[in-house]
C-alpha cells in the first residue's frame, strides 16, 4: 500500500537512486559502526545504509511507517519525535564500552524535515559529545547559512553557534525532482564534524550575546550588544563599531569567554 506523504510532518521522500548513492558514498558507512537515522521515511536511504552497517537505529515519528520500518530485521525503531529523544541514553544502549573506553559515540544522519530542522540541529548540539559526526540532507538555503563565512549575507547566528563545535561542509547539491513530492526548494547534504578540541565557554552566555547580536543585523553593535554587555558589567575591550556578520566566530566566543 502505498503512504501518502503527509504534510504535517513536512514528509518529502528520497526517490533518486544516483542521488541516494551519492549520499551513501559520502556518509561511508562501515560495518558494525553504531549509526542512527533520523525520519527514514520509505527507507529510501535506511536500505543501503543497513546492508553496509549490518543493523541500524531509526527515530520515526510516524504510526505507520514505524510499523512498516519494524518488519525489518536489522532496523531497532525508536517511534518518537526527534526532538525529544535522549542521544546521550541512545548511545549507551547502542555501544556498552568496555572497561576503560571513553564514553561511546554515534554517527547521526537523516533527511530533516525542513520545518524543525534548526531546532533539531540544536537539539543534537546539546548532546554532541556522544556523536562521532552527522551527515543532514536539509534546504540548501539552511546549509548556506550553516557553513557562511563572515561579511556574507548569509552569515547569521546559526554560524556561529554550530561553527564554534563543528567542522562542517556543503557536501551535495540535491535538486527538487530527486524527492516525492518535490518540495519547493534546493536541498544539499552538510557534514558536521564535532571539533576534537573545542574551545571552552558557557553555551548559554554565548548563545544569548550571539542572539542579542544578530537581533538587528543591519544596526551597528553598539546600538545592540553594547548595551548588553554594559548590564553585564563588561569592562573589557570589544570593537562595537560594526555589524554582527563582520565579527568572526572566534571573536565571538572570545567574548563569551571574557564576559
Amino acid at each position: 500500500m502505498k503512504h501518502i506523504a503527509r504534510k504535517r510532518f513536512g514528509q518529502h521522500f528520497l526517490t533518486d537512486g544516483g542521488i541516494i548513492d551519492a549520499i551513501v558514498d559520502a556518509i561511508h558507512p562501515e560495518a558494525r559502526q553504531a549509526m542512527v537515522e533520523i525520519g527514514p521515511g520509505l527507507a529510501a536511504l535506511t536500505q543501503p545504509l543497513v546492508e553496509r552497517l549490518g543493523h541500524l537505529t531509526v527515530i520515526e515519528l510516524d504510526r505507520d511507517l514505524a510499523v512498516r520500518l519494524r518488519e525489518h530485521p536489522h532496523l531497532s525503531v525508536v517511534e518518537s519525535d526527534v526532538l525529544k529523544v535522549d542521544f546521550r541514553a541512545l548511545a549507551q544502549h547502542m555501544q556498552a564500552p568496555s572497561a576503560g573506553a571513553a564514553s561511546p559515540k554515534i554517527r547521526v544522519v537523516g533527511n530533516l524535515p525542513y520545518n524543525i530542522s534548526t531546532p533539531i540541529l540544536f537539539h543534537l548540539l546539546a548532546q554532541v559529545d556522544v556523536i562521532e559526526d552527522q551527515h543532514f540532507m536539509l534546504q540548501k538555503e539552511v546549509i548556506d547559512r550553516m557553513v557562511a563565512q563572515p561579511s556574507t549575507s548569509d552569515y547569521s547566528r546559526l554560524s556561529v553557534m554550530l561553527q564554534w563545535r563543528y567542522d562542517m561542509a556543503n557536501v551535495l547539491f540535491v535538486p527538487p525532482e530527486s524527492f516525492d513530492p518535490p518540495p519547493r526548494v534546493d536541498s544539499a547534504v552538510v557534514r558536521m564534524v564535532p571539533l576534537a578540541q573545542p574551545p571552552q565557554v558557557n553555551v548559554k552566555t554565548l548563545e544569548t550575546l550571539v542572539q542579542v547580536a544578530f537581533s538587528q543585523r543591519r544596526k551597528i553593535l553598539r546600538n545592540t550588544l553594547g548595551k548588553w554587555l554594559d548590564e553585564q558589567g563588561f569592562g573589557g575591550t570589544f570593537d562595537l563599531q560594526r555589524r554582527a556578520e563582520e565579527v568572526p566566530v572566534a571573536e565571538f566566543v572570545a567574548l563569551a569567554q571574557a564576559v
